[in-house]
């Protein structure tokens, strides 16, 4: 654990910095990263000893109530940002929130600028999701010659423009396996081979959350069987009381309070027969 001073000034904990990130390279030692979305997926990340966590921007202040000291990258292309310097207040927000890092998938220019200011940055290469249609669907880059001197022409760029780490989504292992070494930046392996820096895999798919987990990644859990198990207990509860309401098994003499039959005696002369009626325009 070290301590820093976060982006508003104040005493923290972290698992690890990104000086940590950057002193990967060439050392051997490789850190985890998996996505977090709530308190509770951020707080067994950090019971888990998982050193790095990656959530959307706007989700960061829950994030950080589950876990103060897990090194949180915040993902600034999903919240409606159109200009750079859109992109620039939402990093901001997201710091100031309490996030370490920002990741985006947008051009040099926005990486420049976010560096620029002292945002740690990291970019995203290889397969890019929202860039699926252009390379004809979801599949592995990198394959052919040219598309891995490509790739590689993208990391420099990407390197000189200041990002400190790079995701790398769909990256043929191989390929990878050559580049990293080769960058400056911190590689962060998403279903390109154990050839980088970091391994991020989606907690989703670990824990066995996600209805498909792709050929990339693992199953190490059945999160959705105990979920679906939970979601059939609540069913099962509320037709019971259901059940009971209408055979007027609900509620029992025990599950209901009572006053003395003299009292009750006394409250019933005092209101007599009649019914109690509305005030005019009621």
């Amino acid at each position: 654990m070290t301590r820093i001073l976060d982006f508003n000034g104040r005493d923290a904990d972290r698992t690890v910095t990104v000086a940590s990130i950057r002193a990967l390279k060439g050392s051997g030692r490789r850190f985890t990263q998996v996505t977090a979305g709530t308190a509770e997926e951020a707080a067994a990340a950090e019971a888990a000893g998982i050193d790095m966590v990656v959530c959307l921007a706007a989700s960061v202040p829950e994030v950080r109530r589950g876990s103060s000291r897990l090194f949180v990258t915040a993902a600034i292309d999903f919240g409606g940002e159109i200009t750079v310097d859109d992109l620039l207040a939402t990093a901001f927000r997201a710091l100031a929130a309490g996030a370490d890092a920002v990741i985006t998938a947008r051009r040099l220019d926005a990486v420049r600028l976010l560096a620029a200011e002292g945002v740690p940055v990291m970019g995203h290469l290889g397969f890019v999701p929202k860039r699926s249609s252009e390379i004809g669907g979801v599949r592995v880059v990198g394959r052919s010659a040219a598309e891995a001197s490509n790739l590689w022409q993208q990391f420099r760029d990407l390197e000189e423009a200041g990002a400190f780490a790079v995701e790398c989504e769909l990256i043929a292992a191989d390929v990878l396996a050559e580049i990293t070494p080769r960058t400056g930046m911190a590689t962060i392996s998403l279903g390109s081979g154990p050839h980088a820096d970091v391994m991020f895999l989606f907690q989703s798919d670990i824990v066995g959350e996600s209805g498909r987990v792709p050929r990339h990644a693992r199953a190490y859990g059945d999160v959705a069987a105990l979920q679906q198990q939970v979601h059939d207990e609540r069913v099962r509860a509320l037709s019971a009381f259901r059940a009971d309401v209408l055979s007027g098994g609900f509620p029992s003499a025990a599950e209901v309070g009572t006053t003395d039959p003299s009292e009750i005696a006394a409250f019933v002369a005092g209101i007599g027969e009649g019914r109690a009626t509305r005030p005019p325009g009621r």
